[in-house]
This record gives structure tokens, C-alpha cells and sequence, in this order.
């Protein structure tokens, strides 16, 4: 666990396809760049296109910085603080 945080915390990214070589990195770029699906995300990075077997986890990265963007513009950032603790 400990390895895991600290690469994350580096900014280190992870492969997620190894088929054509995407990051999880570049998923949430394709994201905050405007792709407001799993099948945009899909078209910009190529993702999934070859053998399909990280889909799955590509989907779930997807979803998550989907999530984020949409939680990001709707609730002010003086209340992260709030809704983090509330999350815990």
C-alpha cells in the first residue's frame, strides 16, 4: 500500500492499456479536455481498442473523473473540506 501512495502521490501513472499504451493519466486528460463518456474517452486515447481486457478498469477510471468534473463545477470549493469529512 505504501508503494501505491507514493507513486500516486509522484504523479506517477499506471498503464491501463498495455495494448496501445494508455495511462490512467491520459484517461482523466481525455476527460478534462471535454469527453463526457466512456466511448469519447475511448475514441481520443484508443483505449480498449484492440483486445478490449481493460475495459473494465478503464471504464472505472473514466467514471470516476467523470464524477469528479461534474462534482467539481456544482459544489464551491469551500466545501470540499465539509464534504470530504462527511465522506469518512
Amino acid at each position: 500500500m505504501r508503494i501505491i501512495f507514493i507513486l500516486f502521490a509522484a504523479g506517477i501513472s499506471m498503464f491501463v492499456c498495455m495494448c496501445k499504451k494508455v495511462t490512467d493519466g491520459q484517461l482523466k486528460q481525455a476527460v478534462a479536455l471535454g469527453a463526457s463518456s466512456w466511448e469519447d474517452v475511448s475514441r481520443m486515447t484508443q483505449c480498449s481498442t484492440q483486445c478490449g481486457k481493460c475495459a473494465c478498469l478503464a471504464q472505472e477510471i473514466v467514471d470516476e473523473a467523470l464524477l469528479n468534473r461534474h462534482v467539481a463545477q456544482h459544489i464551491p470549493a469551500r466545501h470540499y473540506e465539509e464534504l470530504a469529512y462527511a465522506v469518512r
